[in-house]
């Protein structure tokens, strides 16, 4: 059988997570998302991926230890960073970063502690060079920090407010997790080989760097800064779809209803109402452009997408669209790690086969 790009061919058992899009229903561990995130840290469901279960109170304790330490970065991997052209794009010194953690002390330490240091520190490396290429001084890791008020303490140095740090830690929550896609799949490539885990990270980062997989919602803070104020929406959606252009934020390959991960951003951002002009813009503008589209675009059943949502926040916590991709990274760095060390526990390397189709001499 012949499907080109694998399309809706099955490569994987796997008990991490389950997406539904003729439904719209995303699972992790068997278990629907909504009921993952209320209430949930960032921490208590990396262990859920990783384990199966929430972890009890000593737990969690050992876990939050071994994510601070993850966070001080090896002499050779920060001297690598800061030795990075200021200008080099930020996946491309993640990438550079992260395979340096090939080394042979790594390797030995079990993969359970591996894929929890290597996901304490991606956001330390995503910081440090992102502050590097602004030439600004680099902040170091805050111990007393969860790990998603951490992040944004370390891009910025100032304390994050705490409306921003409940949107971010939602949308890495939502964002770890979805299925055998691009960048997951090369990761467990590689590991089937019997590779080591820096190696099928290094290939994770790679594919998630190509725009078809990881691409930015950057389209969308564009709609919304042209919007402004929830005055100018009819007015400029319907410009848009006169003139036939694409409303960014709404529709999705996999889901044919609402994709559950803009649900829940956007609940999120309603109980947020108030507290940021751009959640406050968003959840408006939404209902405004959904309807326009049935309007406009009978029949097609446009729903909004996780990027609308995940626009929203990036803009009201100011964060720069060079730093959209790595931060969606650092969430699914939780995904590829739990889906490397499933692939090792009953392991098959990849092997597909191809048809030549050239001519023959």
């Amino acid at each position: 059988m012949f499907a080109k790009g694998l399309k809706d061919v099955v490569a994987v058992h796997t008990t991490i997570a389950s997406v539904d899009g003729e439904i719209g229903e995303l699972r992790y561990r068997g278990t629907l998302l909504e009921d993952i995130v209320e209430g949930k840290t960032f921490e208590e469901v990396a262990y859920y991926l990783w384990n199966g279960q929430y972890p009890s109170e000593n737990e969690l304790h050992n876990l939050n230890e071994k994510l601070r330490q993850g966070r001080l970065l090896p002499n050779h991997v920060v001297s690598i960073i800061d030795a990075l052209p200021a200008n080099l794009p930020i996946m491309d010194a993640m990438r550079t970063a992260i395979s340096a953690y090939g080394h042979a002390e790594f390797k030995e330490k079990p993969i359970e502690d591996q894929a929890i240091e290597l996901t304490a520190a991606l956001p330390v490396i995503v910081a440090r060079h992102y502050r590097n290429s602004i030439f600004a001084h680099v902040i170091q890791p805050d111990p007393e920090l969860s790990h998603t008020a951490n992040y944004l303490w370390m891009l910025t140095g100032n304390r994050p407010e705490e409306v921003h740090v409940e949107a971010l830690k939602t949308y890495l929550l939502l964002t770890m997790e979805h299925g055998l896609n691009a960048s997951t799949f090369a990761g467990r490539v590689t590991i089937s080989t019997e590779s080591d885990l820096t190696s099928a990270i290094t290939s994770a980062i790679g594919t998630m760097k190509g725009p078809l997989h990881g691409g930015a919602p950057s389209g969308v803070i564009d709609l919304l800064e042209e919007i402004q104020t929830p005055e100018n929406i009819r007015a400029i959606i319907e410009g848009k779809l006169k003139d036939g252009e694409r409303i960014m934020g709404f529709g999705h390959r996999v889901y044919k209803t609402e994709d559950p991960r803009s649900i829940i951003l956007r609940d999120t951002c309603i109980k947020l109402t108030g507290k940021d002009h751009w959640l406050d813009l968003a959840t408006v503008a939404e209902k405004e452009i959904i309807s326009l589209l049935e309007t406009y675009k009978p029949g097609r059943k446009l729903y909004t997408n996780v990027e609308y949502y995940a626009a929203a926040i990036m803009r009201s916590i100011d964060m720069p669209p060079e730093l959209f991709t790595p931060t969606f990274s650092i969430a699914r760095m939780v995904g590829w790690t739990a889906h490397a060390i499933e692939q090792l526990s009953d392991n098959t390397i990849f092997r597909p086969q191809s048809i030549y189709v050239g001519a023959k001499k």
